[in-house]
């Protein structure tokens, strides 16, 4: 059956074989997980992962037409959940360390990433996440400082995960052909992550930094800090750099103090 790929959805539906097998074949899935994927489409990859028999296996599509079609095809084989999956509540799932693969919507993939970032326990609720994403936006979250890219989406995605890219993807493995280029990355929650009370501490920091990145950071630190010459001494921070020379660890030190002056 063909469908027509929404726009307002951001639907893309990933048609290459070989890309679709090696994506199942990321997930090392065995009879004993339990497996979700969000956007399925037309279930090209949902066939593949199937074929690797996981425990349980439940699919989000936010699309009725293609749930409805997911439903009819797959049967009891799947549990197929009509929803968003920006707004569903993963509370069911916390403690199942899931396998969760996603082609994410362009327009909307950083919002869910983050979305997961934030869950408590990561590592308790997830073993891996396989997920697809615009280049320019997996070239964010697998930059490292010092370079053009590096910026608040590669610091919050490097708190809680280790991340590894598999492949760049052409245009012309999805239908219809998005006008850029994809790319696959694997997270894995870490087991142990620097200790932060509330990830939107983190968010607020980066923001702060990253809003005027080509100013010095001794702008930001007096904005955040009244001794900020005593805090850039204590991290050794020299103050003439700018936003995008400071490692993943510095901000999480310089979001650690943060919360010890705001509670």
């Amino acid at each position: 059956m063909n469908f027509f790929a929404k726009k307002s959805l951001g639907q893309n539906f990933l048609n290459d074989r070989n890309i679709i097998n090696l994506i199942a074949e990321t997930g090392n899935i065995t009879s004993k997980d339990t497996v979700i994927e969000v956007g399925p489409g037309t279930g090209k990859l949902t066939e593949k992962i199937l074929e690797r028999k996981p425990k349980d296996f439940i699919v989000i599509e936010k699309d009725q037409r293609l749930a409805e079609y997911l439903n009819k095809k797959f049967g009891d084989k799947i549990k197929v959940i009509n929803d968003d999956m920006i707004k569903f509540s993963y509370k069911n799932f916390y403690n199942k360390k899931l396998i969760v693969f996603g082609n994410l919507p362009y327009n909307v993939s950083t919002q869910i990433l983050t979305k997961w970032i934030k869950i408590e326990n990561l590592s308790s609720f997830c073993k891996k996440f396989i997920l697809m994403f615009q280049k320019e936006v997996a070239d964010r979250i697998i930059a490292k400082s010092n370079t053009k890219n590096y910026g608040r989406l590669s610091i919050i995605s490097n708190w809680k995960m280790e991340i590894e890219k598999i492949v760049d993807i052409d245009p012309s493995c999805f239908k219809p052909a998005p006008k850029v280029k994809s790319t696959l990355l694997v997270f894995t929650p870490k087991k142990k992550i620097f200790n932060l009370n509330n990830p939107k501490n983190l968010e607020h920091i980066t923001n702060i930094f990253f809003s005027q990145k080509r100013k010095m950071i001794k702008k930001p630190l007096k904005f955040l800090f009244k001794d900020f010459q005593e805090i850039s001494e204590k991290l050794s921070i020299d103050l003439n750099l700018r936003p995008q020379n400071l490692n993943e660890l510095t901000y999480y030190k310089i979001c650690e103090i943060y919360e010890t002056l705001i509670d």
